[in-house]
């Protein structure tokens, strides 16, 4: 049901999610142990956002003397451009300031920088925000927003979700550092997937059992299950963080069992017991339906299920490609030359799964 409610947010463009505060700390704090210095003198710039609701935009602000920044950029959408159309009004926050105009509050979107103590108290938080209206809606798309995005040195946001892969790309034309959300199907398409495979972007710490919940001005409209009226929140099934920073987890080893070990002692109805592990009918590479069942003794081509990728160590495997590589002719070795049907899944016993990514075990070297 949440996957479905995720497609209906997609369909109808109702992207209006908010991230939680403490999944925002949590991730973040992922990449500062790794490298403390990973966001010192950086200009980060939280587009899509809506600075007033926005916990990107506290999170931030209130570290940031504390994580070194140089600058912080947060825009907002405008009102009267969202897809979905609610009783708008603006914040006390914002009428009470001098600058308010009521003919540009729904029209244009807003900025908020922060870049030095505006208060005077010696240090720099959420309380030396400064904001003004933009000249457009604050579209990522528009020249403005370009703008900014050039001036910054990191992009992070839960981007539309509608809009992802266009966003992904906005950010990768201009050859940024990055950390937005997205949900896991996106991997296998082919604007993306290519990024995963020649390691210009990876899964990052990840949500909770891949759970995500968001606050959203439309939540009691997903059914029950989706929406928790105790809390206000929507749950999303298989969301994640994308990024091209890095982070510890990336750089574990995945501790696996021998192929012998796994078929007398997986935990796995489909593996233990077994004579052998399944080899596809149209791939030369088995089926390994688990990433905890990957044999560590096996050199050849193996097929895991996407959400290998919230393990993948690429000191440790390489990824040859997908489901879709193999479709568009791309790995020519991997077909089964037996074979004279379909090539667009793996097939065991003439039944189609779900996307498989092709992966081996990286050659160790002395």
């Amino acid at each position: 049901m949440a996957n479905k409610s995720l497609q209906l947010a997609k369909a109808e463009k109702n992207d209006e999610f908010y991230t939680q505060y403490h999944d925002i700390e949590k991730e973040i704090t992922a990449y500062i142990e790794y490298n403390p210095d990973v966001f010192r003198g950086k200009t980060i710039l939280l587009p899509c956002d809506d600075p007033e609701w926005s916990n990107f935009t506290k999170f931030f602000a209130q570290n940031f003397e504390r994580f070194g920044l140089k600058k912080l950029i947060s825009t907002s959408y405008a009102a009267d451009s969202k897809n979905y159309k609610s009783d708008y009004q603006p914040t006390l926050f914002e009428t009470s300031d001098s600058q308010y105009n009521k003919n540009k509050t729904s029209k244009n979107g807003k900025i908020f920088t922060l870049a030095k103590d505006k208060t005077g108290d010696g240090k720099i938080n959420v309380d030396d925000l400064e904001w003004y209206y933009l000249e457009g809606d604050g579209d990522f798309r528009s020249d403005e927003i370009k703008k900014l995005r050039d001036e910054a040195d990191i992009i992070i946001t839960n981007p539309p979700f509608s809009l992802f892969r266009e966003f992904l790309m906005w950010i990768i034309e201009a050859n940024k550092q990055f950390v937005i959300i997205g949900n896991l199907s996106i991997i296998t398409t082919k604007e993306v997937f290519p990024l995963i495979k020649n390691n210009k972007m990876w899964l990052g710490k990840g949500f909770h059992a891949g759970n995500a919940y968001f606050s959203t001005p439309f939540a009691k409209e997903y059914a029950e299950g989706v929406y928790n009226p105790k809390t206000g929140l929507v749950k999303f099934r298989n969301c994640c963080w994308f990024t091209n920073l890095d982070h510890g987890r990336r750089h574990q080893f995945l501790p696996l069992m021998t192929m012998a070990d796994n078929l007398k002692y997986s935990k796995h109805k489909e593996i233990k017991g077994k004579k052998s592990y399944d080899h596809y009918d149209n791939y030369k590479a088995i089926e390994v339906p688990f990433t905890d069942a990957i044999p560590s003794d096996y050199d050849g081509v193996m097929g895991v299920p996407v959400s290998f990728l919230n393990k993948h160590n690429p000191d440790q495997f390489e990824i040859l490609g997908s489901d879709y590589n193999v479709k568009e002719g791309l790995l020519p070795k991997i077909v089964n030359p037996k074979w004279k049907d379909k090539i667009d899944r793996g097939y065991l016993n003439n039944k189609r799964l779900y996307t498989r990514i092709l992966i081996k075990h990286k050659k160790k070297t002395i």
